[in-house]
């Protein structure tokens, strides 16, 4: 499935979040467990974009969708991240529709905006072909995930998600909190009634509202506030969580079995 055409339908769209394992599998395994696209995070991971290359072959081998999370606004960051074949483009710490509109533009082709050309690359699938005709599919297939993690983002959230080009409004809820004056807590207040702004603009202009969780249970209660777009958790906590349940699963069964 395409990514726009999960983001345009009514059932709630289910990623994962990859920070460390970049290997030709990937796409498979997370696909053959049931998600439906893949965030790469190059915010906070060190991966390159030659990396982040290779995991847009292993997801298009896999037919499922890649979101990749850039570094910063900077234009060659974000057309970057289109070259390479990124499905969506998730930015961090947009504050303002004036942000928002310049991603936009930086991410769109002519006349819808300013991405530079770069033709019979690794995003067209090296396919020749009227530019024209690619241009217009490349800007109707990619969508943006503009990161609402501030106090300044949850006050422009409603101008943000009337922006043209935005698709999702997405909460990063721990730099949300911090940015709110109280770090990792978020049943305050002022986090609760952030996290209602930012679903009611999202509601208002059509647009998804995602966030990450950490369970079944905690992405059923934020499905019920409105969030309709979920990464359930990221490869390093899946994999260290699975792998500590079962080394002390076989711990404590072979200190049970000893004389």
């Amino acid at each position: 499935m395409m990514l726009r055409d999960l983001l345009d339908g009514f059932r709630p769209a289910l990623g994962h979040l990859i920070f460390e394992f970049a290997t030709p599998g990937i796409g498979w395994l997370v696909r053959n467990a049931g998600a439906d696209f893949l965030l790469f995070d190059m915010e906070h991971s060190g991966f390159t974009f030659e990396t982040a290359k290779l995991a847009v072959l292993s997801t298009r081998a896999a037919d499922i969708p890649l979101v990749l999370r850039v570094p910063s606004h900077d234009a060659k960051d974000l057309a970057r991240a289109c070259d390479i074949g990124a499905d969506g483009v998730m930015v961090p710490l947009v504050g303002t529709p004036e942000e928002a509109r310049s991603i936009v533009a930086a991410v769109k082709y002519p006349p819808d905006g300013r991405r530079g050309v770069s033709q019979v690359q690794m995003h067209d699938r090296y396919r020749v072909g009227p530019f024209a005709d690619k241009a217009r599919a490349a800007n109707a297939a990619l969508a943006l995930f503009a990161q609402i993690e501030s106090r300044q983002g949850v006050e422009h959230a409603d101008a943000i998600a009337a922006v043209d080009g935005v698709d999702c409004l997405w909460v990063g809820h721990m730099d949300l909190s911090c940015s709110l004056g109280a770090p990792a807590q978020f049943d305050t207040p002022d986090f609760q009634a952030s996290i209602r702004a930012v679903v009611a603009a999202a509601r208002k202009h059509g647009k998804r509202a995602g966030r990450m969780v950490r369970n079944a249970e905690e992405g059923a209660a934020q499905h019920t506030l409105g969030f309709n777009c979920f990464v359930l958790g990221s490869d390093t906590q899946v994999y260290q969580a699975a792998l500590a349940q079962g080394i002390g699963a076989l711990r404590a069964t072979l200190d049970g079995e000893s004389p």
